[in-house]
C-alpha cells in the first residue's frame, strides 16, 4: 500500500508555483489540473510516491526551464529526479530556439522520434509515469473531438497538427502495450478512439524526421 506523505505536499505546492501562469493548450484551465491528474493515474495504476510526485513534476524542465532538474534532485531525490528527466523530450530553453513554424515543426519531430526511442529502454518506473502523462493528455484530445463546437479543431493547437499528432500517440500506445505498462490498454482504446474521430482509416507510427508512413 502507497503512504503519501508531507514530501507529496511539497510537490504539489512547488508545481502550483512554478507553472503558475500556464494554462492548457487552447484552454483557460490552469495547467496545475494536468499535473495533478497524472499523479492520480499514476497511483490508479500502482505506482508508489516517488513516481506520484514525479507526476507533479514532469514538465518542469520542459516548460520552466533548466535549473529546475538541480532542484527537484536536492529537495526530492535522485528516484523522482531521474524520473522526470527521463519523461522530458526537451527544455525550455530548447524550444525558444525556434523562432518559427517550420523550425518548431522540424524540432517537434526530432523530439518525438528521440523521445519514442529512448522509451523503448527505459523502465518501468519510468514508463508509468510517462503513459499516465499521456494517457491523461489523449483523454483530453478525445474530450475536444468529441465536443462538436471544438472536433478535429482541437489539432490546431498542436506543432505536430493531426497527422502528426495522431501517429505520435500511436507510436506511443504500440510501445507501452509492448512493455505491458499497467495504463497501456487504456491508452490504447483512447488512441484507436482519437483516430476513429478523427477519420483517420490507419494507424500508423511516427518514424522518420520529416516524414510521416
Amino acid at each position: 500500500m502507497t503512504a503519501i506523505t508531507q514530501r507529496f505536499t511539497h510537490a504539489l505546492d512547488y508545481a502550483r508555483i512554478a507553472h503558475a501562469a500556464q494554462f492548457r493548450k487552447g484552454t483557460e484551465i490552469p495547467y496545475l489540473y494536468h499535473l495533478m491528474g497524472v499523479a492520480s493515474l499514476v497511483l490508479e495504476h500502482g505506482g508508489n510516491e516517488d513516481q506520484a510526485i514525479a507526476g507533479l513534476l514532469h514538465d518542469l524542465i520542459e516548460d520552466c526551464g533548466e535549473p529546475h532538474a538541480d532542484m527537484i534532485r536536492a529537495q526530492f531525490g535522485d528516484v523522482v529526479a531521474n524520473i522526470v528527466r527521463d519523461c522530458t523530450d526537451g527544455s525550455a530553453e530548447q524550444k525558444k530556439e525556434n523562432t518559427n513554424a517550420q523550425s518548431r515543426r522540424e524540432d517537434w519531430i526530432r523530439r518525438k522520434l528521440r523521445y519514442i526511442a529512448h522509451l523503448e529502454h527505459a523502465d518501468k518506473t519510468t514508463l508509468l509515469v510517462s503513459g499516465c502523462d499521456k494517457l491523461h493528455n489523449a483523454r483530453a484530445i478525445l474530450i475536444d473531438l468529441e465536443n462538436p463546437e471544438v472536433g478535429e479543431k482541437v489539432f490546431s493547437r498542436f506543432t505536430g497538427g493531426k497527422d502528426g499528432t495522431l501517429r505520435y500517440y500511436h507510436s506511443l500506445a504500440a510501445i507501452f502495450t509492448k512493455h505491458n505498462v499497467r495504463m497501456a490498454n487504456e491508452l490504447d482504446r483512447t488512441v484507436a478512439r482519437m483516430h476513429e474521430l478523427a477519420g483517420a482509416t490507419q494507424r500508423a507510427n511516427l518514424t522518420a524526421a520529416g516524414e510521416m508512413n
